[in-house]
Parts: C-alpha cells; structure tokens; sequence
C-alpha cells in the first residue's frame, strides 16, 4: 500500500446530535483532485446513541449554512462516525471509502482485534447513498463529489472500533491492491513450495526434524493465507469464521514452533522434564484451537503471548545448549536470533509504536523468511557432508516457479532486437499459430483491437522516453474467427548500463471473463433484466440526448407516450408471476416489432411501458400509432388451452416546440395514462394542462401513501384466534389500516396493491412485522401464567422474494423477546406455489429462525400435495369458503379432508370466517383446534386487545 505522507491528518470537530445533546458544526475535509489518497483515521469523530437513530449538524455548505440531518441505522447500530469531504474543484471528484476489516497494527496483544466488517451503511448529508463495493478484506463505497459540494458522511458501525479510515481515489487503490496482490501471490507462492519440499524432503529423509519443520511451514502458510485472505476466496468463509481462522492459525503456529524446536533439539535426550513441559504446552496450545470456536480473541491472546514466550525463552535455551557444545543449537543461532527480532517487530506493531501500513505485509513476509532459513539449517544439518547445497532452490528458479504457479503469461519485448516474445500459452488461448505474436512490436498491431492499437503504441513510448514506471494495459486481442478476447498486461522497464531501456518484461493475464462481467453488469443497470429493453434510467437519459439533437434541428420533436397494462395484477394473480412474465416479454416483442429504428421503447415499471417516438412528426399520424399499439396488446395471447386478453391505458404527451425538452414530458404522458386508468381503461388520451391541476386520485394516493409511514398513519389492528377447546384466546391476526387524513380509515384492499406496485411493500411489511412483534412481546409479559399467544402478520410475495427477509425477521426477533414460534408468518397458498422450490429453501430459513409459518387461504391455489410436505408449515388456515354452508345448508365434502390432511403432516388447522357459535361447535367436532371469525371478535386495536386478555384472565381465575 502507498503510503500517503506528505498528507498531513486533517482536524475535524463533529459533534453528534443525540437526544437533546446541543450539536456543533462540522469542519469539510478539503478533496484535492491531485491526492490519490486522504487518511481519515485521526479526523473521525466516534459517537454512541442510546438507539437507532442519531442526529446530526453537517459541516456550512458553500451558502455557509448548517442544516441538520437525522439518520437512522439500518441494522440497529448505535455506534457511528461522522466527517464531511468538500470538493472545491472545478470537476467531479470519484472517490472511495475504504475501512479494512483486518489490520494487524494496533489489533492489541490481549483480546485482539482479529478483524470483522465494521461500517453497515454511510448516509451522506445530500445525494445519493454511497455504493458498497464488493470486497473480501475490507468495507467500500464509492462517493461522488460534485464541483464546489460539501457533504456531512454518518457512517453506522457494527463494532465501536473503526482501525483506519481511508479516501481513496479509485486508479490509485487498484494499483495498491494489484501491487499488494502480486506481493501476496508470491509470498504464498514461496511459503506453498516451500512446505512442498520440506514435505517431500520429510519422505524422502526419515529424520523427525523433517516432519517437523514441515509442519511449522504448513502452519505459517494457513496463517499468511488467512491474513492475506487466501482461504476467504477458496473456502467462501464468513467473517466469525475468519476469525477463528486467525486465531487457531496463531495458536497453531506457536504450537508447531514449540514442536520443532523440541524435536531439531532433540531435547528428551536432554533430560525427561523437558518432554513433560513441551508436551504439557502443546496440549495447552492444542485446546485454544477449541477455544478458537467460542471465543477467538481470548485464544488469539494467549496464542501470541505464548508465541513471545517460545521466542525468548527458545533463544535462551539456544544460547545456553551452544556453550555447552550442542553443535545443533550453535546453528540454530542466527535464524531464531531473526526470530526474535521478528516477535519484537510484531509486538511493536500490535502495540501501535508501529503504524506503517506497509509492515503487516512486511511481518508476514519476514515470518516466511525465518520458515525457509529454518529449512535451511534442517537441510544443513541433515545432509552435512555429502551435497547439502544440490537440495537448495536458486532465487531466479524461485522466481520462475513463483511466475509458473501464478498462471500468468510472460511478456518481453527486447527493444534494442524489437522482438516481442510471449508464452505459447497465449497463442494457444487465442487459436493462433506458434510464433505468430513474436516478432516486431508493431506486429501487435494487426490483432489488436483497432480501439486500443493507439492506447497500446501511446503506453510503449512512454515507457521509453520515461525510463521508468509500470506499465499496465488492458487490451483485446483478435481469435481467427474473428471475436476478441482481453488480455492485462503488467510490466516494468528494464534500463541498460547506457541509461536507455533495454527490455519491457511483465505478465498477461486472460481477463475476458473479468471484462465480459463488467459489461453484462453495465449492460444490466441500464436495462430491463426481463425483457431487455432500457429501464427507466436509460430512457431519461436517452430523451436527454434527443433534447439536444433537438436544438440544431428543432424540427425533430419526439411524442413521449405511457403504456400502463390494465388488470395486469389480477391477471398476475390468475396465472402465476412466471405466466405474467412471459406475457410482459412477448408484449414488449410484440411493440418492439412495430417501431422503427429511431423509436425507443421502455419499461418503466412492472407493467407500464413508455415509449419515446421520433418516427412520427404529424399528429394524425402519431394517434394512428398509438392506435395500432392499442391494438396490438388486445391481440389474445395463447396460454397453454386458453386465450389471455389484455387492454392497456395510453398516455400521450406531445412536446411544444416552445418549451424545452426536459423529464417532465414523461409525468405529462403519466398523467395522461392515469386519467385514461381512472375513467374505465383501454383508451387513448392526450396530456391537457387541465389534467396536472386535476391531480389523478392514484397520483395522489402514491404520493400520500409514501409518507404515511412517517406520518404514523398505519395503524395496525389485531383479531383474535381462540381454541375452539375452551374458547380462550390462542392468538391474534395483525391487520393494516390506513388512516387517510382525508378519505379516512382504508383497508388494505385499497392501498396493498399500490404499495406492492411502487415498491413500498417492503419497508410497509416490515414495520407492521417489527410492530406486531413488539405488542406480542408485551402481552407475553403480561400474561406470564398463562401458555403465551401468539400473533400472525402477513408476507407479501416481494417481502418473500428478498433474501433480506431473512435480516429483516432476524432484526425484528432481536428487538423483542418474544417466545419462539409465536411470531408467524403467513403466506398464502398460490404465493409459495409460484415458485416452490425458491419458497420451500426460504421458509426452512425461516423457521430456522424461530418464527412460526402458516399457510393461508388453504384450498383457492393449486397446490401440489408432494410439495406441500416439503413446506415447513406448522400451522394451516382453512380459507372461509369451505367453512361457510353451501346453498344447499351444508359444508362441503372436502373440509374433513382437508383438515385430516393438515393433522396427517403435523399442524394445527384454523377455520377462518366463523360466524356463528354453531359454526365453531361444528368445527370443534371436524377437528379445528382454532378458529378466526366475527363470531369471537372484530379486529381491534392493541389496547383493546389488552383489555380482552385481561378479562379473560380474571375469569379464569375467578
């Protein structure tokens, strides 16, 4: 990593608003653009809140002004940071944020530090939240500073402890971790063959020194290759099991150091007590790998510290066998003399009178060097007198081994010859004839891509005219039938005794599969994973280009139109969500097939489609087109033996040469989408100024229903579930309202589909779960003596679709203690048969978790009963329909089925829709041992629930 000196640490006063603590400004950090690196660590301001919110005064902007921000974490941190970066160049500044997990400086001798994930989330004061980089070793985010912007960052930690904070720009930290890379690869590369030989050599020659070296060579290359984050990428592990790694690889190499040098000593010759003390520490060393797995920081301490003893009190025993003649131990002398030096040097670091970024890596390759000194004097003393040196690997054969176990390619190109060899392997990958990539430099230019024949010419003469540097290039290289593949060429100059460069050697590495992600990801964020049009961000982005071709012909003025599918939810709902989506992809195919090549088609939403139209320029012709869209969604869509018809409400917005061209000719076209919508549908209307002071009441809900949350306008009521045993109380159903300001109490029928619709289900779901189990928990403690109740919330077919389900429940349980399986989910049967084999893998998580399941609306879906046994279902709701009489006044036949059924695959059933006390009596009799209905109570709200539970309690004991 490079150091950064001449930046000195920045003073920064932050304080953090808690309760009603009095708050103080910020001072900005200034970003310079020339600065490849700002060390934040000693300008960070660390603050604790009693809960998950803290507030916060940013640093004066450009006006001078200090606002205030209120931040909420995201996982319940009450540990935060706070800095402000100002930008006050002239250009946009990319930068990351860069929080190591691991750092070996100043991790503490006693209960280290060994390394977590330490930021959850970074809020910025303004603009948009930085984006998490994917990285094994430490937390990342990329910030955007625009010119003259000052930004106030509030960083949520999930430990107290934040090691090194550091603002890098992004060409600067991939050239240190690319650097720190390579050095990585080769101290691996060397420590592997170096326990390699000492393996083979421990075969070949019986000695027990052998074996023992051996193993301490192994166990220094598990070591490095944790603190490197080798066994991370190999084994996929989780940060708590890196940390038992780091401590059981240090507890494991002081175990194996105590070993050899007992066994290159040979010190049960010596005398027996030695045999009992070495192996009365190994077996001590031996049980913190145990400990490891409960407590790593406790094992790590003591791992260390008997490190240090081995070291020290190793030297002495050395020092004291040498004056008494023990050959051995005289040439053991210089390497565990290194040994010491290199446990002092580590404690100073660990200490933190050593803080240099660069001396963990240093450590790490110091330790590697001790390892193969020490199989240096094992060889010596094993194969003294007969052809010790025959066994010793020479540097530059090292080297080469070091390149060949890499996988690179080697690249050199001898200037004063101008000749370009690579390895075979390269020609081999491309399909090419041997020999066909050496020759002249300028010979690179027929197969290189024609985009980066310049780039390529422009990076070698620098090189030479510059003598110096690294040269480091991504290039495409053509195949003979015609595709290109990358290759990344990493080399350094080699200068002659003349001062001019002789030689540029360096590797290639294949990349294509690298380059190929980056592009499916570039291509990804900008368009519709479905149907692979652009998304709604390409769109805008793509009016904005039209708008200034607009200007220097301002006779080319595209129509901007709104295509909202109508019913497509209840259609959704009939047929399945992989049904809907193929239905969406052969309307887009259908569309796309009728526009031109100028024209833009997008999809805006989960049904809503816009379309930027610049083939049309007559207004007759333009409504004869959206006529022909219209027409072209009511053509029937063939679905297995039946015909789905779908109608779609169209928008129009027609841009005024008079105006210019902005965003807002989309919310015009949506306005006049909306107004089509709310009078029946399956028509074609114009935007009309009229319209925006109107304000469609579906406008009107989206927005009101985006702050209802906040505005504490959800209200959660509660019905009752009794056992149909002795008609208590079992439980309740959380049910959401709406108390609309205006239209006044809505029930979810009206507002569920909205919120599904714009994404809000999610944030919706999850406070009337966190809610819901926050009541629960107070009536359990309130009702102690009684068996505990339970309470159902309903689980929407998005909240199921997240993996962050799993975080958000395992959130909820955290905050209330509540009795395990008490809190349900409920999920509707014709959702988990959308897709069983996703659904029945995340309910097993579930109810890992401790959370109850229950199927509901049982009977309505098509459910495979193969599939439902795979379903970890512990309750069973039978949908109201089968519980109601029939005309004819009885139930239907298959109720006792059903409800057999449910008792067969061990869960309770609960008859919803009860009515009437003969209904429960009836139920009673099939074999329900809960039922749901007006006949035991209207959903209320918790107070009067309380009151419920109460009275019944006093009944009972009276």
């Amino acid at each position: 990593m490079r150091l950064i000196r001449w930046l000195a640490p920045l003073a920064l006063g932050l304080m953090i608003v808690v309760a009603a603590a009095p708050a103080q400004a910020v001072d900005a950090v200034s970003v310079r653009g020339d600065a490849p690196a700002i060390d934040l660590t000693g300008i960070l301001e660390y603050q604790h809140s009693d809960t998950d919110r803290i507030q916060v005064s940013t640093a004066p902007g450009t006006d001078g002004i200090v606002r205030r921000i209120e931040v909420r974490g995201r996982e319940a941190g009450q540990n935060w940071v706070v800095f402000a970066l100002a930008n006050n160049t002239d250009d946009q500044l990319d930068r990351l944020i860069v929080a190591p997990h691991y750092r070996i400086v100043s991790s503490g001798l006693l209960w280290p530090d060994l390394g977590l994930s330490r930021i959850a989330t970074i809020t910025p004061s303004t603009g948009d939240r930085p984006e998490r980089q994917d990285s094994a070793t430490a937390d990342i985010f990329r910030v955007t500073l625009d010119p003259g912007a000052v930004i106030t960052f509030v960083a949520e930690l999930r430990t107290n402890k934040l090691p090194q904070l550091y603002l890098w720009e992004p060409e600067a930290y991939k050239d240190k971790v690319n650097s720190f890379t390579l050095y990585q690869g080769i101290v691996i590369g060397i420590s592997g063959l170096l326990a390699l030989v000492l393996t083979i050599l421990f075969v070949v020659k019986g000695s027990i020194m052998f074996p023992a070296a051996a193993a301490l060579a192994w166990a220094v290359l598990v070591y490095i290759g944790v603190d490197f984050g080798f066994w991370g990428k190999v084994l996929d592990m989780s940060q708590g099991a890196e940390r038992v790694w780091r401590a059981s690889g240090e507890a494991i190499l002081a175990a194996t150091l105590l070993v050899f040098l007992f066994a290159y000593l040979n010190l049960s010759r010596w005398h027996v007590r030695y045999s009992h003390i070495t192996l009365g520490w190994l077996a001590f060393l031996g049980s913190l790998v145990g400990l490891a797995l409960f407590d790593p920081a406790v094992a790590s301490g003591i791992a260390r510290i008997s490190l240090v003893l081995i070291a020290f009190a190793g030297f002495a025993l050395i020092v004291y066998l040498s004056t008494h003649g023990f050959d051995r131990a005289v040439l053991l002398i210089p390497t565990w003399f290194l040994l010491v030096v290199w446990v002092v040097a580590a404690g100073m670091t660990v200490a933190g009178s050593v803080t240099n970024d660069i001396v963990g890596p240093a450590l790490l390759g110091g330790l590697v060097l001790i390892v193969m000194l020490i199989g240096f004097t094992v060889m010596q003393h094993a194969f003294a007198g007969g052809g010790a040196t025959n066994g010793i690997v020479s540097d530059v054969e090292r080297r080469a081994l070091a390149l060949t176990g890499s996988g690179d390619l080697i690249w050199d190109w001898d200037v004063s010859a101008d000749k370009v060899f690579t390895s075979p392997e390269t020609e081999a990958l491309l399909g090419l004839k041997r020999g066909t990539l050496e020759g002249p430099a300028a010979s690179w230019l027929e197969v290189l891509h024609p985009l980066d024949q310049d780039r390529f010419r422009a990076a070698l003469d620098s090189v030479l005219d510059q003598r110096r540097g690294r040269l480091v290039q991504d290039f495409r290289l053509r195949t003979p039938d015609g595709h290109f593949m990358w290759f990344a060429l990493k080399a350094r100059p080699v200068v002659g005794s003349d001062g001019e460069v002789s030689r540029v050697v360096g590797t290639l590495t294949d990349v294509t599969e690298i380059k190929n992600a980056e592009e499916r990801m570039l291509h990804d964020s900008v368009h519709d994973n479905l149907t692979g049009l652009p998304n709604r961000k390409l769109f805008i982005d793509r009016l904005n280009a039209v708008a200034n071709f607009s200007k220097t012909v301002p006779t080319m003025r595209p129509t901007i139109m709104v295509i909202d599918l109508d019913r497509f939810k209840q259609v959704n709902d009939s047929v399945g969500i992989a049904v809907g989506d193929s239905i969406l992809l052969t309307l887009a195919r259908r569309l796309t097939r009728i526009l031109k090549p100028q024209d833009t088609l997008a999809r805006l939403a989960g049904d809503q489609f816009g379309l930027i139209l610049m083939s049309e320029q007559d207004a007759a012709k333009i409504t004869a087109f959206a006529e022909t869209i219209r027409k072209t969604i009511r053509a029937p869509i063939a679905f297995n033996d039946r015909e789905i018809f779908l109608t779609a409400s169209i928008g129009l917005a027609l841009s005024d040469p008079s105006v210019p061209l902005t965003d807002e000719l989309i919310k015009d076209a949506e306005l006049a989408m909306y107004h089509s919508k709310r009078i029946g549908g399956d028509r074609i209307d114009v935007y009309k100024p009229a319209m925006r002071a109107r304000k469609t009441d579906r406008l009107t809900l989206e927005s009101e229903l985006r702050r209802a949350i906040e505005r504490q306008e959800i209200t959660i009521l509660y019905q009752p579930i009794v056992r149909l045993e002795d008609r208590s109380i079992a439980g309740f159903e959380a049910l959401a309202r709406w108390d609309h300001p205006k239209l006044g109490r809505m029930s979810p029928s009206e507002f569920i589909a909205i919120a599904e619709e714009i994404g809000l289900i999610i944030d919706l779901g999850m406070f009337v779960m966190d809610q819901t189990a926050r009541q629960l928990a107070i009536w359990q403690r309130a009702m102690r003596s009684r068996e505990p109740i339970f309470a159902s919330v309903n689980v929407s077919s998005r909240q199921l679709l997240r993996h962050d389900l799993l975080h958000d429940i395992r959130t909820v349980l955290s905050r209330s203690s509540v009795a395990r399986g008490t809190l349900k989910l409920e999920l509707t049967e014709s959702l988990v048969m959308e897709n069983p084999e996703h659904a029945a893998q995340m309910l097993h998580r579930i109810r890992e978790l401790g959370t109850g399941l229950s199927l509901d609306d049982f009977g309505t879906g098509h459910s495979s009963l193969s599939y439902l046994q795979r379903f970890p279902f512990d309750t069973l709701k039978i949908d109201q329909s089968f519980v109601r009489t029939t005309s004819r006044g009885t139930r239907p036949v298959i109720l006792k089925s059903i409800i057999a059924m449910a008792h067969d695959l061990g869960m309770d059933v609960v008859a919803e829709g009860v009515e009437t006390d003969s209904d429960a009596v009836e139920m009673y009799q099939l074999g329900c041992e809960y039922a749901q209905g007006f006949a035991f109570g209207e959903p209320m709200d918790a107070d009067a629930a309380m009151r419920m539970l109460t009275e019944e309690r006093l009944e009972a004991a009276s």
